[in-house]
């Protein structure tokens, strides 16, 4: 399905009944990273998957910053008629994304999932590293982050099979698309403050060998959230959702099961 919000058109999928769950992919990916995980939902939520601007099927924009995503994501909830609060599960930028809605729409969230991502800003040296991958990637194309990136997504138990069918995914994200996302992971804001002040349950989830957002991340997501717990899924990596989506599926069940 498709949507044009604010300029945008926006790729989506939609499936289930009942309460509304706002499922947020990572970078360079798209909503196919939770295909698996929505079926072991058993339709008892309503699943919005949505490809954020520049990435999957949406349509690319040359700039964007963490509240261009999620006032994407708001314009797409009201497209959809969903007005009531949504538990958003953000994986990795997705996360920063969940944050960043939650500072600008807090009445619209009834719970946030952070899974493999952290609170804090960038360091300077990794900013610039961003904004230098950025001016590659709009030179060579979207294979410079695939390459770069793929080894370290995935635990080592994770088939060959699997990595390629991610790194082709990856490489066929618009170069446009990756470059801006880039910039804005870059300028995105520290968000350890926002944590302290959060007003509905947080849920970090982390795969036990992520070494990119490791374990020690989501845990200080879950003891600064006035509400927060977490859960390692072993014999995962970063793509937590994507390498055990049936242990994913469960943990977020259970989650939800409580609210």
């Amino acid at each position: 399905m498709r949507a044009t919000v604010r300029g945008v058109e926006l790729h989506y999928d939609d499936s289930g009944d009942g309460e509304p769950l706002l499922l947020v992919h990572g970078f360079p990916l798209s909503r196919r990273m939770w295909d698996d995980v929505v079926p072991r939902l058993d339709g008892r939520w309503r699943a919005i998957a949505p490809d954020l601007r520049g990435h999957g099927e949406s349509a690319v924009s040359e700039s964007t910053s963490m509240r261009l995503y999620a006032g994407d994501l708001a314009a797409l909830l009201d497209e959809l008629g969903e007005k009531r609060p949504v538990v958003i599960v953000g994986m990795s930028m997705g996360g920063y994304i969940a944050l960043e809605f939650y500072r600008r729409h807090p009445k619209r969230v009834r719970a946030l999932v952070l899974a493999d991502t952290r609170a804090t800003r960038d360091t300077p040296q990794a900013a610039r590293v961003r904004e230098e991958t950025a001016a590659e990637v709009l030179r060579d194309g979207s294979q410079v982050v695939a390459e770069g990136m793929v080894e370290r997504l995935f635990a080592p138990s994770a088939s060959p099979e699997l990595r390629e069918q991610w790194k082709g995914i990856m490489a066929a994200t618009p170069p446009a698309g990756a470059a801006a996302a880039l910039r804005a992971m870059a300028a995105r804001p520290d968000s350890r403050r926002l944590l302290k002040r959060l007003a509905v349950p947080v849920l970090a989830i982390v795969g036990a060998e992520d070494v990119i957002t490791p374990a020690s991340d989501a845990r200080a997501i879950a003891e600064a959230a006035p509400d927060g717990r977490v859960r390692v899924i072993s014999r995962a990596g970063h793509m937590s959702p994507v390498e055990q989506p049936a242990e994913f599926a469960a943990i977020l069940r259970d989650f939800l099961s409580d609210l």
